[in-house]
């Protein structure tokens, strides 16, 4: 039994990534959509436990609660970093590693990695439509 050809293995390889690609599209709208009544539904819920004054309500069905979600960001990166570091207040920021940054830091500074990093590298195999 013969392994079928590399120009047969992209081949059969395009058409699945363009059928997944179409599958893909069509869901997302479908989500959009119901994403969308959603979100006036809730606008609908939110405006009348407002009006009453209210912060939840139990139905039949579930019950409806307000809850308050906050977002924080800094309008001027430098100045907030420069804070972080003069209040010692590291905590405030999240545990991750800017991806790119790291890479480069790495390229430039080979013999200077940070201390306890970890490299996790994969092979993956890109097709190219001709």
């Amino acid at each position: 039994m013969s392994l079928p050809s590399m120009d047969k293995l992209a081949e059969v390889y395009i058409k699945i990534r363009t059928k997944k690609q179409e599958v893909t599209k069509e869901l997302e709208s479908q989500i959009e959509t119901l994403d969308e009544q959603l979100k006036e539904i809730a606008g609908a819920m939110k405006e009348q436990l407002v009006a009453a004054g209210g912060s939840s309500l139990k139905t039949n069905h579930g019950t409806i609660y307000l809850t308050k979600k906050q977002r924080f960001y800094p309008m001027d990166w430098d100045a907030f970093n420069k804070w972080v570091v003069e209040n010692n207040a590291v905590a405030l920021l999240e545990k991750r590693i800017a991806q790119k940054n790291t890479e480069q830091w790495l390229e430039e500074n080979p013999t200077n990695p940070p201390p306890g990093l970890q490299c996790e590298a994969e092979l993956t195999v890109t097709v190219r439509k001709n």
